[in-house]
């Protein structure tokens, strides 16, 4: 199974570096507005938030929150990033959780920034985001939704999600219910093509979702370990990036000594190519009257003069905010 997924891995960097197309399969990005080459030149947040609301699935109206409210609070934060020429934006709130396809699409049209949505579920939070169906259906039907919203788009639009979100507590073994996340997350890759996503934080909730993976036929190269940051012991990064996995350190709306600390390991050991930055900003809450929207530029304003003054590359950092990202979320379908 290792070997087979190596080679998959291999195969795809090949597919990449021959223009994204081979025998009529051609790599996509797949953003709110539409299907997009794969370029490498691109600059990535590769894990945002707009809008979420924690209110709880049981509970979640949706739709309640006013999109020009919405638009009016979080524009000035989106023209911000425009200035470093960000190109891609990754929301990374799944459905029950205030994911809203029409708002990221009038957004995406008001800024020109290309808007990446997901299809999936998320189970931390000991299961509160999660609606009642997903305790009385198999692992196979969640996916055939999950399905249905990349071939036929989400909600009642054409609106097409460009990879699967899904979340788990950090534990080992998985809860029940979030095994079944996972499984459904891999049987829609395999189908789709697209890249998982999963909340995990300590590699202690990271080796459970791969084992499910591997026994499904899906790579480590097709998961992104979210909010990696949490770790504390910096040898599972090498572990996990030498299984493929992608590794996202993602939250640098709120910390930056931490990630820099992590990204210098990375570049020691040469796992710099295995790794995502993200801040985990924005944060617009429908439960509140006042907003307080953490901006997405600690990367351009904070971290990366910390990282030159490291002596990180140019090279380096476009791999980072560009080569990593457009790699990750990338989708093989047909012409």
């Amino acid at each position: 199974m290792v070997a087979l997924q190596r080679y998959y891995w291999l195969f795809f960097l090949i597919v990449l570096a021959c223009g994204g197309t081979i025998n009529g399969q051609q790599a996509f990005i797949q953003d709110v507005q539409g299907r997009h080459p794969v370029d490498s030149d691109r600059m990535w947040l590769s894990h945002e938030h707009v809008l979420v609301d924690f209110i709880g699935a049981d509970s979640i109206q949706f739709h309640t929150w006013d999109h020009d409210a919405v638009i009016a609070e979080v524009m000035p934060f989106l023209e911000e990033i425009k200035a470093y020429e960000v190109d891609y934006f990754v929301d990374a709130t799944p459905a029950y959780l205030g994911r809203d396809v029409l708002l990221l699409e009038k957004i995406a049209k008001k800024t020109r920034i290309k808007i990446v949505t997901n299809t999936g579920l998320y189970g931390a939070g000991n299961n509160k985001y999660l609606p009642n169906y997903v305790q009385k259906i198999s692992a196979e039907d969640l996916a055939e939704k999950w399905i249905s919203e990349f071939e036929d788009g989400i909600d009642g639009t054409s609106i097409r999600p460009g990879f699967i979100k899904i979340g788990v507590d950090t534990a080992d073994p998985l809860d029940t219910l979030q095994q079944k996340l996972v499984k459904a997350a891999a049987i829609t890759n395999l189908r789709t093509g697209l890249t998982i996503a999963s909340h995990t934080g300590k590699a202690i909730g990271l080796w459970p979702q791969l084992e499910i993976l591997g026994e499904m036929g899906v790579s480590p190269a097709q998961f992104i370990w979210v909010h990696a940051q949490a770790e504390e012991d910096n040898s599972n990064y090498l572990k996990a990036a030498t299984m493929g996995c992608w590794i996202s350190l993602d939250g640098l709306g709120w910390d930056v000594e931490r990630h820099l600390e992590k990204l210098i390991y990375a570049k020691e050991h040469g796992i710099l190519d295995r790794i995502l930055l993200s801040h985990d900003a924005g944060w617009y809450d429908p439960q509140k009257e006042q907003q307080k929207i953490a901006p997405y530029t600690n990367i351009f304003t904070k971290l990366l003069p910390k990282l030159r003054a490291h002596g990180f590359t140019d090279k380096e950092i476009k791999l980072l905010l560009s080569v990593n990202p457009a790699k990750a979320f990338a989708i093989m379908g047909s012409n």
